[in-house]
């Protein structure tokens, strides 16, 4: 500590000169503000392709006081696209992923600031003994003393919470995706179960001309009564197979309403047309497209803010110092003062090698799992392309060979058992087999549909394939 003693000096021109110092002492920080605002990241993440156009969620300025009310239930059929922008718009995790990159870009806000200065009185030589006896002898000191931060922090640190932003976009891009994807799977799951039960119906209704075909045959002594008791216990097994599929299709419909948080759907049906297949592209091509996933793509943002922090730690290796400068004023002699004050720690024993040993192997184990996302990236692509394919072929021979002779046979025995040319187990074979088949396509077409949507889902954008002939042959 240095103390300059200028006699009759105001002290007005002291806390003056005091000030200037501390100006003057603060100025080697304001270098930093340039370094830090130029390395505090991308503004954001562009949205891929896949349901940009629906519009993400957008919270309020600031977190609501009280839970938010649940969006109001839709009536009437809804549409793939009203449900995918419900979901988009009131899907309550999306919404918390949301909420997670606010707090980041205030974490930005945080690292941005500069110590606030520390003021501080202090009196001395009071309350001795003798001639230190009261406060005739006191000494009273004002300070103002600032933290001055050294070798880059405050420009790293911005950095740093800026990258750790751009993360926290990408993972709520990756959570984006992954509701457009669980709802449209959901949707496809209410379409097919509507479907299953309509056939179930059909069921019903087929189980019942059967039994009155028996009946007539019956009455006409042209065959057993056994057979009306076999086609009654049929049809009970059809209004079974109809109960349950009654409820699946309301476990299919909530599961639904989840996405956007409802609780009870109130919508009348989901209109999507399954029939709609596509042929299927060559996986080689779908690999290209790999890279514009989130999945791996947020680990660019993710390997250099471990970087950042890398050197964030080390810049904190580089002691700070504290300068101040202030007033004092010495009772004894009438005399005023002013005091400058220039203090550093002696990184002697911690030079933060812990911390900054720790962010280095962070870094490391964060290239370790870009490459695992990436095996399991690819992994899952193939996967999901084998599901796809099979189940296009699926409904492809369904379509083009079993539902035709199923339907065929059905209609051959049904007016033979009527002339009474085929056996009641016939009629009754050839319908279990036709509403198998039916039922077996809808199956098909929904594992199609939800297989598509995970495609989609890792390339980030719609398959996009043109009509045509399968195009898996240029494998």
């Amino acid at each position: 500590m240095i103390t300059h003693t200028p006699r009759h000096r105001s002290p007005l021109v002291a806390l003056a000169i005091a000030a200037v110092v501390l100006l003057l002492a603060v100025l080697p920080a304001a270098g930093e503000v340039a370094a830090g605002s130029s390395g505090e990241g991308q503004d954001g993440v562009p949205p891929r392709s896949l349901g940009r156009e629906l519009g993400p969620f957008q919270p309020l300025a600031e977190p609501p006081s009280a839970a938010q009310p649940a969006p109001e239930e839709p009536t009437g059929p809804l549409a793939l696209r009203a449900a995918l922008a419900l979901a988009l718009a009131h899907n309550p995790e999306l919404a918390a992923f949301s909420w997670r990159v606010r707090a980041s870009e205030a974490r930005v806000l945080q690292a941005g600031l500069r110590p606030n200065p520390e003021a501080a009185l202090t009196a001395e030589d009071i309350g001795g003994s003798r001639s230190f006896r009261g406060v005739d002898q006191a000494q009273t000191t004002l300070e103002l003393n600032q933290l001055i931060e050294l070798g880059g922090k405050r420009a790293a640190r911005l950095r740093a919470a800026a990258l750790s932003r751009d993360v926290a976009a990408w993972d709520y891009e990756v959570k984006r995706l992954d509701v457009f994807t669980e709802t449209a799977q959901a949707f496809v799951e209410v379409v097919g179960a509507q479907q299953q039960l309509e056939l179930a119906s059909q069921a019903v209704g087929l189980g019942e001309q059967v039994v009155q075909t028996a009946a007539t045959r019956v009455t006409a002594g042209s065959a057993s009564p056994v057979e009306v008791t076999k086609a009654k216990v049929a049809l009970a097994s059809a209004e079974i197979e109809r109960s349950q599929a009654r409820q699946r299709l309301e476990v299919a419909r909530q599961r639904l309403a989840a996405q956007w948080g409802g609780t009870a759907p109130r919508f009348a049906a989901a209109e999507g047309a399954l029939e709609v297949v596509h042929p299927v592209p060559p996986l080689e091509d779908l690999r290209q497209r790999l890279a514009q996933t989130p999945d791996l793509a947020r680990w660019a943002s993710e390997l250099a803010q471990r970087q950042a922090t890398v050197t964030l730690e080390e810049s904190k290796a580089v002691p700070n110092v504290t300068a101040g400068a202030g007033y004092r004023r010495l009772s004894g002699p009438d005399d005023n003062a002013l005091v400058f004050r220039l203090s550093v720690p002696v990184p002697l024993l911690n030079r933060n090698q812990g911390a900054i040993l720790e962010a280095r192997r962070q870094l490391a184990e964060a290239g370790e799992g870009r490459r695992a996302a990436e095996v399991g990236v690819t992994a899952a692509l193939v996967t999901a392309y084998q599901a796809l394919a099979t189940a296009h072929d699926q409904v492809a021979a369904l379509g083009a060979q079993v539902l035709p002779s199923a339907q065929g046979a059905f209609d051959i025995l049904t007016a033979g058992y009527r002339e009474g040319r085929f056996r009641y187990l016939d009629v009754l074979d050839a319908q279990r087999t036709l509403i198998a088949a039916r039922v077996q396509r809808v199956r098909a077409l929904v594992d199609y549909h939800t297989a598509l949507a995970a495609v989609e889902r890792l390339i980030g954008e719609p398959m996009q394939v043109e009509d045509g002939p399968d195009q898996r042959e240029r494998d």
